[in-house]
């Protein structure tokens, strides 16, 4: 609509212009070189038009004719750019394809038709890289320097490659570098977060996770779980040498991160260390709600120093009131209860954990509960026995490690916050299957045990336990079990026992003595499940399987000791 306006009111001022030059007519006289022009003002206006006019396109000629040599030259840089660009777009797709003969081509062309071209130095760096040619790409990279819209790729692919080459004070050099130039890197200020949790710098540290948060490159909860672990790094390295920074930076800690148990279980002990008995409990209280661990569980039953253990048992009460049926409050419940001889209420407490799969701490805490209760030998025995097949409690994990302690960063990857309590991975194990099976052959076996156990010394649940790592474990007995006792375990069930079978041959100097002799209950050639496996212990006053009974049962178990 502009347009159309602005063309008629054009159209109005030259018709306007025609018609005052009509209404005043007059005559225009030129003298030059002895000529004279007498003519008419509107011709004269005419005339001058017309020369303009003339005068444009003489302009416009001579301009074109002394152009040509330039117009031929930008036609012929602008093919060349043009093939540079191809070269590299194709050059990129091989690179993402994988292929280096294309890629090392097209780098190629993209040298010979665009030299000068960002991407083409992109391109030939990651060329190299492909190829495994480090030190073309690192030349690559240095030559990005040269130019401002590349000096930071050229940063970062310099850091690449010294991190490869195992050069960590240059890939520090070459961060720093790119988080003065960008602060807004999010790889850059990733790296010195990391290269500071390396070297245990943890002020450092919580610097890079406090600009990383102001610049947005993580959200506040992250940031907030960082700052957490850090302080409880610091707390944990000075606690023996300033416990007050120590308290000090546990207790932020445990407020910024009221689940973060190494924080809030530090802060807790040193409190009550000095005394602080009701803000230690509140604390740890308080981190229970958010996570259950043992640690937790053994710092608030140790709160007040010198309590006894009704005290102690009481106090394991109100984690349990605190999360009921959580299986870390029935663990310190029931170890309480031990100590405290209410052997009921730790039978009790079990037997949940029992019926779901005892794992390794409840079956110890059985065979401890047995040895103060009862002193039976025999029954704690099976307890370990069953502790070195029971499935593994939670611990801490990361990248596929397990450790018995929190560490605020991963060996592995150097994560920071990668340690989560959980479950670890099962690569060894037995099946759950089996388990029945292992614990009615120790049910059988009870007589066995009864008779050997009697002439041995009793020992005392805690060096039981030690006993049980593998390089104090006896040597397991695994007789292979024959088909048809296979094929009759297999047919057996608890209503109805299976019929014997034929019984096998004996070797000749296999005689088993008559103590060793089946079970009423079962024949002596019925098919018997997998073998079990006895630790035992030998006390210092134990005189070892050199001066024991001369005769060993040769029959379904050969007992140690």
């Amino acid at each position: 609509m502009v347009r159309v306006l602005t063309y008629l009111l054009v159209i109005a001022a030259l018709a306007a212009g025609a018609v005052w030059l009509a209404d005043r007519p007059g005559e225009v006289s030129v003298l030059w070189q002895g000529y004279r022009i007498e003519t008419s003002v509107a011709i004269a206006a005419i005339g001058v038009i017309l020369l303009a006019f003339l005068a444009l396109v003489v302009w416009a000629v001579l301009r074109f004719v002394l152009g040509l040599p330039s117009a031929f030259s930008f036609a012929s840089r602008s093919r060349r750019r043009a093939r540079g660009f191809e070269a590299v777009s194709r050059g990129m797709v091989a690179i993402g394809a994988g292929d280096p003969i294309a890629a090392g081509r097209h780098a190629h062309d993209a040298r010979k038709f665009a030299a000068e071209e960002p991407l083409t130095l992109l391109l030939e760096a990651q060329t190299a890289q492909l190829t495994g040619d480090r030190g073309r790409a690192e030349a690559a990279f240095k030559a990005m320097l040269d130019k401002p819209e590349t000096r930071v790729l050229g940063l970062r692919g310099l850091f690449v490659e010294a991190r490869r080459r195992g050069d960590m004070a240059a890939a520090r050099a070459f961060a720093d570098e790119a988080v003065r130039r960008s602060p807004s890197l999010a790889w850059a200020n990733d790296a010195l977060l990391d290269f500071h949790t390396s070297a245990g710098d943890w002020q450092a540290a919580r610097t890079a996770v406090e600009r990383r948060a102001a610049l947005r490159l993580a959200d506040k909860a992250e940031a907030k779980r960082q700052r957490a672990v850090l302080l409880a790094a610091e707390a944990l390295e000075a606690k023996g040498r300033e416990p007050e920074k120590a308290l000090a930076a546990a207790l932020e800690a445990a407020k910024l991160a009221p689940g973060l148990t190494p924080a809030a279980a530090l802060a807790g002990r040193m409190l009550s260390e000095r005394g602080d008995v009701k803000k230690a409990a509140r604390l740890l209280e308080a981190a229970w709600k958010e996570a259950s661990h043992p640690d937790i569980a053994a710092a608030y039953l140790d709160v007040r120093p010198g309590d006894s253990a009704r005290d102690r048992l009481a106090r394991a009460e109100t984690l349990t009131r605190l999360r009921p049926s959580d299986p870390e409050g029935v663990l310190a419940l029931a170890g309480a209860a031990i100590h405290a001889q209410d052997f009921g209420k730790a039978r009790a407490a079990l037997k949940p954990l029992l019926a779901g799969g005892a794992s390794v701490r409840v079956c110890l805490l059985m065979a401890e509960l047995e040895e103060a209760e009862h002193g039976a030998a025999g029954r704690v025995r099976e307890w370990l026995a069953r502790a070195t097949r029971a499935p593994r409690d939670a611990a801490w994990v990361a990248d596929g490690l397990v450790s018995d302690h929190w560490l605020p960063v991963s060996p592995i990857s150097g994560r920071l916050d990668a340690f989560v309590w959980t479950m670890p991975p099962v690569t060894l194990g037995r099946p759950a299957a089996d388990l029945d099976d292992v614990l009615a052959d120790l049910d059988e076996s009870a007589p066995l045990l009864e008779g050997r156990v009697e002439t041995a010394t009793p020992e005392p649940a805690a060096a039981i336990v030690e006993a049980v790592p593998a390089a104090t474990v006896a040597e397991t007995v695994t007789p292979t079990p024959t088909p048809a006792a296979v094929e009759t375990r297999a047919e057996s069930t608890p209503e109805a026992k299976p019929e014997p079978v034929a019984k096998p041959k004996p070797e000749p100097a296999a005689t088993a003595p008559a103590e060793a002799a089946p079970s009423p209950a079962k024949p002596a050639g019925q098919a018997r499940p997998s073998p079990v496996v006895f630790p035992v212990a030998h006390a210092p006053d134990d005189p070892g399987p050199e001066q024991a009974k001369p005769e060993e049962p040769k029959g379904r178990f050969r007992l140690f000791g």
